[in-house]
């Protein structure tokens, strides 16, 4: 992880920078493992005063790439989207879907695209379900903007102080990331099941 974290931060000192950014938020909506939020922090680090523009990109790209996710659940489920979801262990979650949409609808989109919940098996259900691929890629602008968004503000208004407890207390943080990516999942289990109101 230390070195995952350095190789990161030399990266967003190249020239190829914006377009790794780029090509890992459109891969993380639909297939990739990795999350852009390291890379975008990374960044917003080195160069501040672009963390606007870096939110955008990384925000546009992601919710492309829901669209991509979303193609995957439509039209390649069984020969792309059946190996991508048995990855993230979302079997069982796939055979709920269509309860959790009737009963959720458009929030469940939208609290996935914020949360660490893992949004790329959200798209490709809404292809499975042929969900309507334009609400989609509307609620996840809304959602992965808000998320980047509030990211690269943070490291705009904070970044130093930030920078160096990472720096200091990588471990722990890493061990944050990894409950959050936990509780993400929990998460996608408890919206299987909503409580009876």
């Amino acid at each position: 992880m230390r070195k995952l974290y350095d190789w990161t931060i030399h990266w967003a000192d190249t020239r190829y920078a914006l377009a790794a950014l780029i090509i890992i938020s459109f891969a993380e909506s639909s297939f990739f493992p990795i999350p852009p939020d390291v890379l975008l922090l990374a960044m917003c680090f080195a160069k501040p005063k672009k963390w606007a523009l870096y939110a955008f990109w990384c925000t546009a790209a992601s919710a492309a790439g829901g669209v991509f996710g979303w193609y995957i659940g439509w039209g390649l489920y069984e020969t792309v989207g059946v190996p991508i979801v048995k990855f993230y262990q979302g079997e069982a979650f796939i055979e709920a879907a269509r309860e959790l949409y009737s009963q959720w609808g458009d929030a469940a989109v939208l609290v996935a695209a914020i949360t660490p919940i893992p949004y790329k098996i959200f798209t490709i259900i809404s292809g499975v379900l042929d969900y309507d691929p334009v609400r989609l890629f509307v609620l996840s602008l809304l959602g992965r903007g808000l998320r980047f968004f509030a990211v690269a503000l943070l490291i705009r208004l904070f970044g130093k102080t930030i920078r160096t407890f990472l720096e200091k207390h990588f471990e722990w943080a890493s061990i944050v990331f990894v409950l959050l990516g936990i509780l993400g999942f929990v998460a996608l289990k408890f919206l299987k099941s909503p409580p009876a109101m």
